[in-house]
């Protein structure tokens, strides 16, 4: 969703973010990162000038848009997959370089559960509730056919 985000704007209303994986340039050194490497390729080579670069969402937030959707980005403490670093900075980024702009960004991290975002069924159903209702308030509400 991070490359949605900063590819096409101008396409959704609003975006939900989920335990992402953002920073292309320092994913292989946080958690299980390392062993992605074959996937996605190597930062610390010419990878990252060839095609790294141009999909890591964190790299391509354009200083020069003054509307970015809505977006709502969730994740984990205890994610051991995807780093909740790569939430956390880009939601420091865009806090950082959004202001006085368009650019309304919200941050959930819960404190349990794992790479899903949530430990158990009462979490998850939270998690769940969260997403649709920053989509429904986004979205839908106060709107009329």
């Amino acid at each position: 969703m991070g490359n949605m985000y900063t590819m096409r704007p101008d396409l959704f209303g609003a975006i939900h973010c989920a335990v992402p994986l953002l920073d292309m340039k320092r994913y292989h050194t946080l958690l299980a990162g390392a062993s992605w490497m074959a996937e996605y390729g190597d930062p610390d080579t010419p990878d990252w000038d060839n095609f790294l670069y141009k999909y890591s969402p964190y790299h391509q937030i354009n200083p020069d848009v003054e509307k970015y959707p809505p977006m709502l980005v969730t994740t984990s403490t205890r994610d051991d997959r995807v780093h909740p670093a790569h939430a956390r900075k880009m939601v420091k980024k865009l806090w950082d370089m959004g202001k006085g702009k368009d650019w309304p960004v919200y941050y959930y991290e819960n404190i349990e559960g794992g790479h899903g975002g949530a430990a158990d069924s009462k979490q998850s159903a939270f998690m769940t509730a969260l997403a649709y209702d920053f989509m429904w308030d986004t979205l839908c509400k106060g709107k009329t056919d």
